[in-house]
């Protein structure tokens, strides 16, 4: 994406950048109708889609799609922008524009989502969409539940299950140095020290039992059966199965 000239046959070294107070003109003009000024409107634009999808870069997608979807945002942010508002369209058009982008990217992911699931996230962007153009500010998601009649959890879920998924060799911090990856900040709860204090303790204590013990533990808690199933494998009485298991265990939290 860095150094690309030509962007879906826009030459991006030549776009136009528009002061505040023309494009605040020019949307003026296009609310009354003049589709003159909305192309201009469009044009004097295209160097914000351009900064949205720098963000989007390593993903593996064509650079010339990721533009047009983001065109796509930009001409909504025109269409739907209050003027009456006082704040400036880059601030509303940038949040509409990373929106389509990402409900391409959602779209085309390799990660499967219930169509259920999936309806309700796009109803839910919809209502964020159409408060965040009529308030100008970020809805709550107590807002966008209400609006919806469904619990705010399940407003949370759906929302969750079409996040953009993060690779955990994506830089998270870099002082000039070697970069910090989210792989890094992700803790490892099954290899703690703890645990594998726990585990050698563990090997040591059930070394201490006779093989008769182990066998039935192993049947018991590894292969999942029961005292019964036990006692017709190993030849002795559910009783004794079961006095042999206590006792074992009791011997293995004495070692531990």
């Amino acid at each position: 994406m860095v150094g690309k000239v030509e962007i879906a046959g826009v030459n991006t070294t030549k776009l136009k950048v528009l002061k505040n107070d023309e494009t605040m003109e020019l949307l003026r003009r296009t609310k009354e109708g003049d589709q003159d000024a909305r192309t201009q409107l469009i044009e004097g634009n295209l160097r914000l889609v351009l900064s949205v999808i720098q963000r989007f870069s390593g993903r593996g997608e064509q650079v010339d799609d990721l533009f047009q979807v983001g065109c796509v945002g930009l001409i909504k942010a025109i269409d739907n922008f209050d003027i009456n508002q006082p704040v400036r369209f880059s601030t509303y058009g940038v949040p509409m524009i990373i929106g389509e982008i990402r409900r391409y990217l959602r779209d085309n992911s390799a990660i499967r989502v219930s169509r259920s699931m999936r309806d309700t996230a796009y109803r839910v962007l919809q209502v964020r969409d159409r408060i965040l153009a009529e308030t100008q500010r970020e809805p709550s998601l107590e807002q966008i539940a209400k609006e919806l009649d469904i619990p705010r959890e399940e407003v949370v879920f759906a929302m969750d299950a079409i996040v953009d998924p993060v690779s955990l060799y994506e830089p998270v911090y870099s002082d000039g140095g070697d970069a910090i990856c989210v792989m890094d900040q992700v803790s490892d709860r099954k290899n703690t020290d703890e645990l594998w204090t726990d585990r050698i303790a563990l090997k040591d204590a059930l070394e201490r039992l006779d093989e008769r013990e182990r066998r039935i533990l192993s049947l018991r808690f590894y292969e999942g059966k029961t005292q019964m199933e036990v006692s017709a494998e190993v030849g002795i009485s559910q009783a004794q199965v079961s006095r042999l298991e206590k006792g074992a265990i009791n011997t293995i939290k004495r070692n531990i």
